[in-house]
């Protein structure tokens, strides 16, 4: 009876090894944490290096799936920004077209829509660029069979070491039953397990040094492609920005530029606006002005100038000597106030 009741107590010892293995096996992350010394020291280091290895690969890979889900995004956000700017850009443009006028909303809008253009261009290639050094090569590690084969072999030498563990217990179990009972059989079976020991140690080592070198190349590639990545994310977006802020300076240059051009052009007065009543008057240039197109009317200090109309944004038409055109109403001074049926073809 005391036989049968220790039969069955090792039958259950066994069985809850056995669970406990495959729990570990299904129920972990790939490559098991153990602080138990299997063998020795130098297998012991090897499987702490494994461990770190393991983890680390692990890790990088998650970042790396972080970073193509962000470029991804940034990508889905860059198309959008296209279309957005596209019908922005066709807006304007049309807007410019059908007001075609001195108005400055019109030429601003004109001058807009076509610098619109260029700005989606700029995030086309930032697109492109998102797809072709970012998400491809990434991705294809991910995917890539390198990491996978070294994670395998890492994970075949986990499983390799839990056998390793089982079958130490089996060797100690089997020399204390030697040292109990020492007949043949039980010494035949001791040296059967010492025997699957030594193999099992063996193929460890091999197994071991080829995981460790696996997973440390693949650390090593995944640590440099990921570090050039991300660079190439940081000059792409800047060179984008850049390149955009070129573009709206040039604009916004432009567009202040005609603002005030148009601020500081002649007025355009209508001709029938005029009348044989109207009173002119007689002013003398106090200023030198120097005429910039066909519109406008050069002075030269103490000139003489029959002043016909008088524009509330500052400048002034007349003629001199002549001719007729714009100038700056602040470079004359009024003099005498004539009517226009008394004026003389020219005034010197």
């Amino acid at each position: 009876m005391d036989a049968l009741r220790k039969q069955a107590s090792k039958l259950r010892e066994q069985v809850a090894k056995q669970q406990q293995a495959v729990i570990k096996q299904f129920g972990g992350t790939g490559y098991e944490s153990s602080d138990v010394m299997v063998i020795d020291e130098v297998e012991m280091q090897r499987h702490q290096q494994l461990e770190k290895l393991y983890r680390s690969t692990r890790a990088g890979k998650d970042f790396q799936k972080e970073i193509v889900k962000a470029a991804e995004a940034l990508t889905a956000i860059g198309y959008k920004h296209i279309e957005a700017g596209t019908k922005l850009s066709e807006d304007c443009s049309k807007y410019g077209a059908e007001n075609v006028s001195d108005k400055i909303l019109a030429k601003g809008a004109s001058i807009y829509g076509d610098a619109r253009k260029h700005v989606e261009k700029e995030q086309e290639e930032l697109n492109k660029l998102l797809s072709s050094q970012i998400l491809d090569p990434l991705r294809a590690m991910i995917l890539g069979s390198p990491l996978e084969d070294a994670r395998h072999l890492a994970q075949r030498y986990s499983r390799m070491r839990q056998e390793a563990e089982t079958q130490a217990v089996e060797v100690s179990r089997r020399q204390a039953r030697v040292k109990e009972i020492p007949n043949p059989e039980n010494v035949g079976k001791l040296h059967a397990a010492e025997t699957k020991m030594k193999e099992i140690k063996a193929n460890m080592a091999v197994l071991g040094i080829e995981a460790s070198a696996a997973l440390a190349a693949v650390e090593a590639q995944q640590q440099r492609l990921t570090f050039q990545r991300l660079v190439a994310l940081v000059e792409g977006e800047k060179t984008y920005h850049l390149r955009v802020a070129a573009i709206l300076g040039e604009v916004e240059a432009e567009m202040v530029s005609e603002k005030q051009r148009k601020e500081s052009a002649p007025p355009v007065i209508p001709q029938e606006s005029f009348s044989g009543k109207t009173m002119y008057f007689l002013a003398e240039a106090t200023h030198s002005f120097t005429a910039a197109s066909e519109k406008e009317l050069s002075l030269t200090v103490g000139d003489y100038v029959v002043v016909r109309k008088v524009s509330p944004s500052g400048w002034s038409e007349g003629e001199c000597k002549g001719k007729g055109g714009w100038f700056p109403s602040a470079y004359v001074e009024k003099r005498q106030r004539i009517p226009s049926s008394d004026l003389a073809a020219d005034v010197y």
